[in-house]
Parts: structure tokens; C-alpha cells; sequence
């Protein structure tokens, strides 16, 4: 008889642990530290787009943090944090076609929010994003292809320098600063910037849609500022990321940032000529939207 109340007593005991284990838990999860939150990655993505390790946007630099972005946490979302003046037409497509592949893979919402300016392939990158929001005073477009360059031919003559050069076909040498410019050489140019351009468009019909005018504007070139960019289907709002992601996804969304972290040469100032040679160039980007 003991021996059954003894085990009664061990049942009735395991029962009482199970419930206080379970409103324990319960009670865990209703903490304000244990609730799930949702996370959001923003990307900031600032700077001329080009090749070599200091631009401050190429693929082979901004690659590994796009791939951390939305792998790391599972986010819910991911924010593009854009400010660029454009730069290297492949190096923007590299950069989006991977922001894509990544959130169709992970099937994760992108979303676009552009600061001073996303113009050429600044704009590029933001089209990556399922929806694009920006500052009222944000210049939006450029959507085209340029190519710019110097002729440094009378200089020399004029220093009794002559140059030469030798090539086994006609077409090797083009558009060679120190040589006379030719017109055949100006037209092939021209044929190669009307072919990317043609690439840069459909990519910007395809990422946008109907969402986008018939505005005979759109591709030539020109800059708006939000609300017309909006107007064209060039943007979807205007908006500030923390804002517009908290209306979004509720206001205990937590960010994680994610962007390129300047060399510790980089703070003590331009080293290098290739970096000076660099900071103007991007000056002169900007400068152009009267930034």
C-alpha cells in the first residue's frame, strides 16, 4: 500500500513539474528580452561604383556583406541604403544581380532608400530593391551612359614630343589620348554607349514596370528630385529608412547595419596619389548633380 501511494505520489509530482515548467516558459517567452523581434539588414551602399580595392563600390568589396546581409539572422527584410553618382556600368549590374539572386534565394523582401543622390548606376542599384523611398531632396535618374576623357596631342606637339604606335589591325588602338581624335574612332564609341545604354534601360523596364510613364524623358539622361521621380515611376515614396521600415515591420524591428569600414590609413587622410586621384573623381560626380 505504501509502495502505491509512494508512486502515486511520484506521478502527481512530475505532473505539477511539467505544468510549472510549461508556465515558466510561457512566461519566458512573454518577456520583453526573449520576444522575437523583426530584424531587418541595411546595406549602405555610398560612394562612385568601380573596379579596384579602394573604390567604395565594386562586387568583389561589397559581395561578402550583401551575402552576410541576408544570410545572418534570417532576416525579414533587407534595406539598400543608397548614395552614388554612379560609376561602372557592369560593376552595377554585378552588385544588384546578386542583391536579387540572394532575396529571390532566400525569399526576402529589398527595399530602396536613397539619400543625396541615386543617379546612373546609383540608380541601378537601388532598382534592385522591390520598392524604392527617398528624401524629398533627393536627386533620382541619370539613367544613360557616359564616357568622358581628355586629348593631350597638341601638349605634346607643343613640347616636340611625338607619339607612336604600332598595332598588327586597324582597330587596336581607339581614342588614344595623345594621338588626334578620329571620327570612325568616336563613332564606335558612340555604338558602344548606345548598346549599354539599351541594356540599362531594359533593366529599368524590367525592375520597374508598369509602375513607370510613358514620359519621353525617362531615358534620356535627366535627373529629378522625389516627387517628380515619383511622379514617373522612378520611385514609390518618399521616405527615411528608420521611419519607413518601422510603419513597415512595427516599431521594435531591430537593424543590423552592414557597409565597407574605411581602412586605418584612410583616416589619417589620402596617402596615396591614386587616392586623391580618386576623391576627385568621385568630387566631380557629384559635383555634376550640384552636390
Amino acid at each position: 500500500m505504501r509502495f502505491f501511494r509512494h508512486e502515486c505520489g511520484n506521478r502527481h509530482s512530475a505532473s505539477l513539474v511539467r505544468q510549472r515548467s510549461h508556465l515558466y516558459m510561457n512566461n519566458m517567452m512573454k518577456l520583453p528580452f526573449t520576444s522575437k523581434r523583426p530584424r531587418v539588414a541595411v546595406i549602405r551602399m555610398q560612394g562612385m561604383i568601380a573596379t579596384g580595392d579602394r573604390a567604395p563600390l565594386n562586387d568583389a568589396a561589397m559581395g561578402p556583406l550583401i551575402e552576410r546581409a541576408f544570410r545572418k539572422g534570417k532576416p525579414q527584410a533587407v534595406a539598400l541604403v543608397v548614395n552614388s553618382p554612379g560609376g561602372s556600368p557592369v560593376q552595377s549590374s554585378l552588385i544588384a544581380a546578386r542583391v536579387r539572386r540572394l532575396a529571390d534565394e532566400k525569399k526576402v523582401p529589398v527595399h530602396a532608400f536613397v539619400e543625396d543622390v541615386a543617379a546612373s548606376g546609383g540608380y541601378w542599384l537601388a532598382a534592385a530593391a522591390d520598392d524604392i523611398y527617398a528624401d524629398p531632396a533627393s536627386i533620382i535618374g541619370s539613367i544613360g551612359v557616359i564616357s568622358a576623357g581628355f586629348g593631350a596631342h597638341e601638349l605634346l606637339n607643343r613640347h616636340g614630343v611625338e607619339r607612336r604606335v604600332y598595332t598588327s589591325v586597324k582597330s587596336k588602338s581607339m581614342l588614344d589620348p595623345f594621338l588626334p581624335e578620329k571620327a570612325e574612332d568616336v563613332e564606335r564609341l558612340k555604338e558602344i554607349l548606345g548598346d549599354m545604354h539599351a541594356v540599362f534601360e531594359g533593366y529599368v523596364k524590367d525592375r520597374r514596370g508598369a509602375r513607370l510613364t510613358d514620359d519621353p524623358d525617362l531615358f534620356t539622361g535627366r535627373v529629378w528630385m522625389a516627387e517628380k521621380a515619383q511622379a514617373l515611376g522612378l520611385i514609390d515614396g518618399v521616405g527615411h529608412v528608420t521611419p519607413k521600415l518601422k510603419e513597415i515591420y512595427g516599431d521594435k524591428v531591430r537593424f543590423m547595419v552592414y557597409g565597407r569600414k574605411r581602412g586605418w590609413m584612410s583616416r589619417f587622410g589620402m596617402q596615396f596619389a591614386q587616392d586623391a586621384a580618386g576623391l576627385l573623381e568621385e568630387r566631380a560626380a557629384y559635383a555634376r548633380f550640384g552636390l
